[in-house]
């Protein structure tokens, strides 16, 4: 693979956002739109919703104002409040249809408009939305607009977008308004809303959940067609009398096991399913999606994917871009990682305080590179932060729960955002909340409440531990009962009430966080020293001795899972990565390979 870093193309991010989510009625809206910022809050009363009111700038949709892509940036000034309007005429394929508006992603809270009347409202920086727009619409070009309220709230699951002007520690310039692409779809009376499909590798089946976006007033048929590589497997057909409805299907036919492909990354075969709704044997719905069959588990504290023990070599990866911060500027863009990602020697990656673009987890089903999905923290402690972590954790299920790549979802970080959560017993019940929450939403997969330390109820104890000699990390981890009943480095390992059942996986989830001296990032960025974790090394072979002896640390540990090194890419201020930011390697990938493969 050719590991130059990619042109934006002419027409930004054209692709389908969403390959797990298809219909064949899709009409991209990025491009420049025109833009404003509304510093006074005086947009609503001067009536900026309503058409044929220019605004004065432009901006350059999906990428935030605060970056170069965006025409606008880069820039770290904060705006709290910012408007969009674009106009857009309906395709003819979507006439006699409804056609619904979607946003990938709005930060933070919106309000958007058609026509002048109110479309809807939306609240939450990582999670898509879809409005009906359909009778605000007009024949001939509409008008489209968004006004969006950013404010710095720290009760916001905000991941490492900073709160302030500048940049602090290892967090960086955030980013406000629309950084996902927008589009239209049409549907028929009767539109799919979810097709949530959980696997069974144990019985060679799977259960496809299927939601309409109303609930039928007439009789209504599903087919299923499961394909894989093209060829059809299976034809289900089942009556639709209810909003939401579960199909069993059986994935073989008898006497024919072997022909089941579990999805693994040696084995990253996927299946692909369309779903219809019928009405007097009519399609009113049609939906591509796909899925995996794989089974991932804990037990007595053994990692299993597929009925198979599972070593994790996980690399840390924030998904910032130089030019577009957290919107990958392109698709090959999001590929270029994943397989860098590979050819490191991870078998995966953390992706780390981002509920990532839905391409990036396409792709790693694609190239068979497990994931573990982590929400943004916030960092403040309120009543809203409880209810803003409980939605935007939900919202990243209900958005990705089809993708067999995602095998472990990570609620908290570090305590952030839950700082007292070692004693404070509110803070505690807001973690395992979040895990049961999580587990009742989805088991399927694995949780890891607060990774990191001072841990709550949780499938693996997740721990990170930046000590930079071998011997010293063997030392920290020498016995795990001693580990599991009082710290990690410098942390408490769990929280004071929690007790460990000893079935849970360990893992050291953050390591490493080695930082070059001279790679051309000397000094400054943004007022800020660059930095990574104990002294910079000055040359590859200083960077190599560290790397080697830690890792080699860890696979010494006897009762480890895995590990994440810290960290993929360099970010801003923090020089730690495997790759400049531009995506250029700092040392011989081969060498790092044979470290993280373990080969002597």
């Amino acid at each position: 693979m050719n590991h130059e870093m990619p042109h934006t193309m002419p027409i930004p991010r054209p692709e389908h956002p969403r390959p797990d989510f298809v219909r064949e009625t899709f009409c991209n809206l990025n491009g420049t739109w025109q833009f404003a910022y509304d510093d006074r809050n005086e947009g609503l009363a001067a009536g900026w919703m309503k058409p044929g009111v220019q605004l004065p700038l432009e901006i350059v949709v999906p990428f935030a104002y605060q970056t170069k892509l965006s025409g606008l940036g880069p820039t770290d000034e904060i705006h709290p409040i910012i408007w969009y309007r674009r106009s857009f005429t309906v395709p003819a394929e979507m006439y006699g249809k409804r056609v619904l508006l979607r946003f990938g992603a709005v930060d933070y809270e919106c309000s958007v408009y058609v026509n002048g009347q109110m479309a809807g409202t939306h609240k939450g920086g990582y999670a898509p939305f879809a409005l009906d727009i359909t009778p605000l619409l007009i024949d001939g070009e509409n008008d489209l607009c968004v006004r969006v309220e950013d404010e710095p709230d720290c009760t916001q699951p905000r991941g490492k977008q900073y709160w302030k002007k500048g940049l602090m520690g290892c967090w960086y310039t955030p980013v406000s308004g629309i950084w996902q692409t927008v589009y239209l779809e049409a549907v028929g009376e009767y539109g799919l809303k979810r097709i949530h499909i959980t696997p069974d590798i144990d019985k060679y089946m799977f259960t496809a959940e299927i939601a309409l976006d109303k609930r039928p007033v007439e009789p209504l048929e599903l087919e299923l067609t499961i394909s894989f590589k093209g060829k059809i497997q299976k034809t289900v057909k089942v009556s639709m009398n209810d909003r939401c409805t579960r199909v069993p299907v059986n994935m073989v036919s008898e006497g024919d096991l072997d022909s089941i492909c579990f999805w693994s990354p040696q084995t990253p075969g996927l299946y692909d399913l369309k779903v219809r709704v019928l009405r007097n044997g009519e399609a009113v719905d049609t939906v591509d999606t796909y899925f995996g069959m794989r089974k991932i588990e804990v037990r007595d504290g053994r990692v299993y994917l597929n009925n198979r023990p599972l070593y994790q070599r996980l690399v840390l990866d924030q998904g910032y871009w130089p030019d577009s911060l957290i919107t990958p500027p392109n698709d090959e863009a999001i590929r270029l990682d994943l397989q860098y990602t590979l050819d490191f020697g991870y078998n995966g990656a953390r992706k780390h305080q981002k509920m990532e673009d839905p391409r990036y987890y396409y792709w790693a089903d694609k190239m068979g590179v497990l994931v573990w999905g982590e929400l943004p923290s916030p960092y403040e402690f309120t009543g809203d932060t409880i209810s803003n972590l409980a939605e935007t954790m939900l919202d990243f299920i209900e958005r990705d729960f089809n993708h067999p790549s995602i095998i472990t979802w990570v609620p908290l970080n570090e305590s952030w955002g839950v700082r007292n959560i070692y004693t404070d017993q509110c803070q505690q019940a807001a973690g395992r909340m979040l895990y049961h929450m999580t587990k009742a939403a989805d088991g399927t997969r694995l949780c890891s409440s607060n990774d990191g330390w001072e841990q709550v109820a949780t499938d693996i104890c997740a721990l990170h531990d930046y000590t930079a000699e071998k011997e010293l990390m063997k030392k920290h981890f020498a016995d795990r009962s001693i580990v599991e009943a009082s710290y990690c480095d410098q942390c408490p390992t769990y929280a004071n009430t929690e007790v460990p059942t000893g079935k849970e996986a360990f893992m050291v989830t953050e390591y490493g966080g080695i930082a070059f001296q001279n790679i051309g990032l000397q000094g400054e960025i943004g007022g800020m020293q660059t930095w990574g974790y104990h002294e910079k090394v000055t040359d590859e072979e200083a960077f190599i001795e560290r790397f080697k002896g830690v890792t080699e640390a860890i696979y010494e540990i006897p009762y480890c899972q895995g590990f994440c090194y810290t960290q993929l890419t360099d970010v801003m201020q923090e020089i730690n990565g495997l790759l400049s930011p531009e995506r250029k390697p700092k040392m011989d990938i081969a060498r790092i390979k044979a470290i993280n493969l373990n080969q002597k």
